[in-house]
């Protein structure tokens, strides 16, 4: 490949294609034109000196040579968004963006109470939040901060251990009026268990069951957390859930109590250069505040002291 220097527009619009699969679908996402799409490409070929797609009937197919490229354009490409959140607000004011990352079910079910009291106190800040199950690289910037439910593994990070939170097993109140509630673990092979699809869970959850979880155990099968909800709140079956979430309608009833226990770590983390940016710390502590409250409404509800 050719050592020049094409520009971050090149790489942009490279990065949209990969993810699109077509010139007209990466122009539609960034706002430009076909042709304008097409002559970035041709552009960034020429001053890499290498083919970056091929014509394929579903649409343009990323060569070797682009799948190669493509973590370090997604690099260049978190950098720029954060250069442009970081430039959104001095680093003593309270206004500006700030890129959170959370879980599926934490994101939707959780935090949203939390960043509208945060978006009241603070109404010059402006939220972006990134729903994942997957960790978001904090160090590369692809968010500001990240709420987890695992320890962070990586190094140079701001991380507060905020406790735990214990899952139970719920099932909705009409769905044990048709079936009655499993007396034991084995009975759930009778009973119609709402888990995972291809993601296996946590190897410490079958630990902590004492009992190996297959695909084969459960009657509905996905990895979405949002999906699983929904379903052990329509009645489906039963469900891991967390207390506080669970407890909201009143119509889900915890089943198993005694045989069934997992505990889910909850932190808050951003990259340690942060903390000197007043908004950054300002939804950090009030993130540790509120989560700190959720950890111990959950403790009341199951009867276990917070870590």
């Amino acid at each position: 490949m050719s050592t020049r220097n094409p520009s971050w527009e090149l790489y942009r619009s490279f990065l949209a294609v990969v993810g699109a699969g077509s010139l007209s679908a990466a122009a539609r996402s960034l706002g430009l034109s076909q042709p304008t799409v097409g002559r970035h490409i041709e552009a960034l070929e020429r001053e890499l000196d290498a083919v970056l797609f091929t014509r394929s009937p579903g649409g343009l197919r990323p060569t070797e040579a682009a799948l190669a490229l493509r973590p370090h354009a997604e690099v260049m490409a978190a950098a720029a968004q954060a250069l442009v959140r970081t430039a959104s607000g001095g680093a003593g004011e309270v206004r500006g963006t700030v890129r959170l990352t959370a879980s599926e079910l934490v994101g939707a079910e959780v935090l949203p109470a939390m960043l509208a009291g945060f978006r009241e106190l603070h109404p010059g800040v402006d939220i972006e939040l990134a729903l994942t199950n997957e960790q978001e690289d904090l160090l590369r910037r692809d968010a500001d901060i990240a709420v987890r439910m695992a320890r962070p593994t990586q190094s140079a990070l701001l991380a507060r251990r905020i406790g735990s939170v214990r899952l139970a097993l719920y099932a909705h109140k009409t769905y044990l009026a048709r079936h009655g509630a499993p007396a034991s673990l084995a009975d759930l092979a009778g009973h119609s268990v709402i888990g995972f699809d291809r993601i296996a869970p946590p190897t410490a959850i079958a630990r902590g069951l004492g009992m190996e979880l297959t695909r084969d155990l459960f009657a509905l099968r996905t990895d979405s957390d949002l999906a699983q909800l929904a379903a052990l709140r329509a009645g489906f079956g039963l469900c891991a859930c967390q207390p506080v979430i669970a407890d909201r309608s009143g119509e889900l009833q915890p089943v198993l109590r005694d045989a069934f226990a997992f505990e889910l770590e909850v932190w808050v983390a951003m990259h340690e250069d942060l903390k000197a940016v007043h908004r950054m710390r300002l939804m950090f502590d009030h993130l540790v505040a509120g989560l700190t409250a959720y950890v111990r409404q959950s403790a009341l509800l199951t009867g276990a002291a917070a870590a």
